[in-house]
């Protein structure tokens, strides 16, 4: 019995995940489920409340704070990513070079993203803070503005400043990840490239972003999904003013269900953000399937 068990690889297969499989159905799916159901009841902090359609979905497409926090999401998101992308990269093809002290780089490349969030925010506070700022203390002293910033109190510096946090934070997650590519990509086609006379910026466009591009996906799928859901980085550094201004769907859930005791429409709120994140989720697998890498298949 034992020995069949071993060799049956689709059940052993099964037993290895399982244990995997239970932690996820019961942090991840049954809160997934419950809250779902919340967001189609008037429940409120304290009170389990009932049944009552789609009124939380209908109120919050209406709603000009949701608009806002939706719009903040998708700007906060898209920006942040397209720039963590590009900063990533070129981190990655820099530490990718024969560099001294080389480990030495890589490993302060990545405190950013070792650091607590909370810690990170906090640091970014102190650091945009309308009287102490550290920003507008050098560019007083360098004569090339007359008073400080109000960084966090004006609406469109408080969304720029945000995304300049989390950029700072994430831009070592996509830089090692996009290292590790890099390492697996034989330098037998640069030197083969090189022989038929390609430029760098040749080599870059068809050897390095071919290759690179499985790992792109997948690294910019969570880079996408970490930001989209991001709580802690704007919590702690805004609670999602001025006026709104950095409330993101994520925040303005928690404010909703758990500040002002609205749970149905808190988690209808935070179900609302689901049909993005799947879009997110499906543009990266369509692309993983279409190259068939993790098959060894042809493009």
């Amino acid at each position: 019995m034992l020995e069949r068990l071993q060799n049956n690889r689709n059940l052993l297969g099964w037993l290895f995940m399982l244990p995997a499989a239970s932690l996820l159905l019961l942090f991840l799916t049954y809160p997934l489920g419950l809250g779902t159901w919340l967001g189609f009841t008037d429940a409120k902090v304290g009170r389990a409340g009932q049944w009552i359609g789609i009124e939380n979905f209908a109120f919050l497409v209406g709603d000009s704070v949701t608009q806002l926090a939706l719009f903040n999401t998708l700007f906060y998101t898209v920006v942040a990513s397209v720039l963590k992308f590009a900063l990533g990269l070129w981190l990655a093809l820099l530490l990718n070079k024969n560099l001294p002290y080389k480990s030495f780089f890589r490993a302060v490349v990545l405190l950013p993203w070792i650091v607590p969030t909370a810690l990170s925010a906090i640091a970014f506070w102190w650091i945009y803070d309308s009287q102490f700022s550290i920003i507008s203390w050098v560019l007083v002293k360098m004569g090339i503005i007359d008073k400080y910033i109000d960084f966090l109190g004006d609406p469109w510096n408080a969304r720029i400043a945000t995304i300049v946090a989390n950029v700072w934070r994430g831009v070592p997650f996509v830089a090692i990840s996009l290292l590790a590519g890099l390492q697996t990509i034989s330098p037998s086609y640069y030197e083969a490239s090189a022989i038929d006379g390609a430029t760098p910026w040749q080599q870059f466009r068809h050897v390095t972003l071919p290759l690179l591009s499985p790992i792109i996906a997948v690294v910019m799928t969570f880079s996408v999904l970490f930001t989209f859901t991001d709580f802690q980085l704007i919590y702690v550094l805004t609670r999602g003013g001025p006026l709104n201004a950095t409330h993101l769907m994520a925040t303005l859930s928690f404010q909703r269900a758990i500040s002002g005791g609205a749970l149905g429409e808190g988690a209808a709120l935070s179900t609302l953000m689901v049909p993005f994140l799947l879009a997110a989720i499906m543009f990266s697998y369509f692309g993983l399937q279409r190259r068939a890498w993790q098959q060894g298949g042809d493009k």
